[in-house]
């Protein structure tokens, strides 16, 4: 894995950088009306929203499936955390192919496998082809979070900072919807492991219909095959701050994993409850609440968002620990929801930071590092508490599980703290 730079002007850190302009010699249909322009900037939104609420759909649905085929809590989170793996895989090699084919051909393939993966739960008979769905959302979700996180800051209206929000609640209110909408499917409704794939499935058939007719927002550029080798591409200037915004994320990001793949089993456990509506409440604690935080707290600073999020994420991680340490159910609830709010300020934080470093050109392979952190975070503690759980069962994992997020949390806060008064320290410096 490399890190490679690239030949561009220095953007300052904080700003949102401006749309991408349509190339000279581009198709007519790249110049939109301002009314085309915002249209396909929430068109994009709902995509990306119904790709994540696709991908967080199975995480109620897993207990069911394991009672219908009886694998163990390592099949279980090794389903999930496949998913995670082909995301990351997908985004190194495919991060940036937008930046070089243009946003619609990427966009429309990541529906069609979509669309696949809908397919393939709707005819499981067993384990084999439950793996073979979470591959294709797997390899749909890594190839299009490039694509249209960058279709979102070339089209955000009047060249705002709305794009990262946008973005960051899209992703988070996805997840949210996805697993509480499919919990309450799989407890009330008909059909508990078919009827949110026949929804999904014309969800994303509608979705290719407009995408269709959107217009185009990036040129054509030769390169696509050289940027299929596997490659995290943070640009030189945005080095620093990465490296600082990788604890954040991994924080943030480690806790959604455990709520998603053995959320349910927890909620299940801690609230004495067999409804499977627990288990999507608790992804919805989390990330909806994340959401509704960056939608609510998008005027602060991105540095102050970022820090704020470590650290009320720290606060939550430690609620959630006592909470399961003494099975308290309105503890466990409280702590995941002040964990949310966290989780949506670091990664909103984290993401506009980092997106207003990247030029037009360079913004899908930046959104595609950003999520390479995120999904390693997602994927492979959840993998290896699935494994853990097996031996010591699920409360002693849950508790070191969150005592590690909590580390993680402290350690970016403090890092954040660090850099900010060496900053101040500098400046002071250079005034006198």
């Amino acid at each position: 894995m490399t890190i490679l730079g690239s030949k561009t002007g220095r953007e300052p850190a904080g700003r949102d950088v401006r749309p991408h302009r349509p190339a000279p010699g581009a198709d007519q249909d790249q110049s939109p009306s301002a009314a085309r322009r915002v249209a396909a900037f929430w068109l994009v939104a709902a995509v990306l929203f119904l790709s994540l609420a696709a991908a967080s759909a199975p995480a109620p649905l897993y207990g069911v499936y394991q009672a219908q085929f009886r694998f163990s809590a390592a099949t279980l989170t090794a389903i999930f955390a496949v998913y995670a793996l082909v995301v990351l895989i997908t985004l190194l090699m495919f991060g940036s192919l937008s930046d070089y084919l243009g946003r619609r051909p990427v966009i429309i393939t990541t529906l069609a496998f979509n669309i696949g993966a809908c397919l393939l739960f709707l005819t499981a008979r067993g384990v084999v082809l439950l793996f073979a769905a979470r591959v294709l959302q797997g390899i749909a979700v890594g190839a299009a979070t490039g694509a249209l996180g960058a279709a979102l800051i070339d089209l955000q209206p009047n060249r705002g900072g709305l794009a990262p929000v946008v973005n960051t609640g899209a992703t988070m209110f996805g997840l949210a919807a996805g697993a509480l909408g499919a919990s309450g499917l799989v407890q009330y409704g008909p059909a508990p492991t078919h009827l949110v794939w026949w929804l999904l499935l014309g969800a994303f058939s509608m979705a290719i219909a407009g995408i269709l007719v959107m217009p185009e927002s990036a040129a054509r550029r030769p390169g696509a095959l050289a940027s299929l080798r596997p490659t995290v591409k943070v640009p030189p200037r945005a080095r620093g701050t990465f490296a600082v915004a990788v604890p954040c994320l991994q924080a943030a990001w480690a806790l959604a994993g455990l709520c998603l793949s053995l959320g349910p089993s927890l909620a299940a456990q801690v609230l004495v409850s067999p409804n499977r509506l627990w288990g999507g409440l608790v992804v919805f604690l989390l990330t909806g609440i994340g959401a509704a935080a960056t939608v609510a707290f998008r005027g602060l600073a991105a540095p102050t968002a970022m820090l704020a999020g470590c650290l009320i994420l720290l606060t939550g991680a430690a609620v959630t620990f006592a909470a399961v340490a003494a099975i308290s159910a309105a503890a466990f609830l409280s702590g995941i929801a002040v964990a949310g709010v966290g989780f949506g300020l670091a990664f909103l934080g984290a993401f506009r930071t980092l997106s207003a470093l990247a030029e037009p050109g360079e913004r899908a392979a930046l959104i595609a590092a950003i999520f390479t952190v995120n999904y390693l975070a997602f994927g492979i503690p959840a993998l290896i508490a699935g494994v853990a759980v097996t031996r010591y069962g699920l409360h002693v994992t849950a508790l070191v599980f969150l005592g590690v997020i909590a580390a993680l949390a402290a350690a970016a806060a403090s890092s954040m703290m660090v850099r900010k008064r060496s900053h101040g320290q500098r400046v002071q410096a250079r005034s006198n």
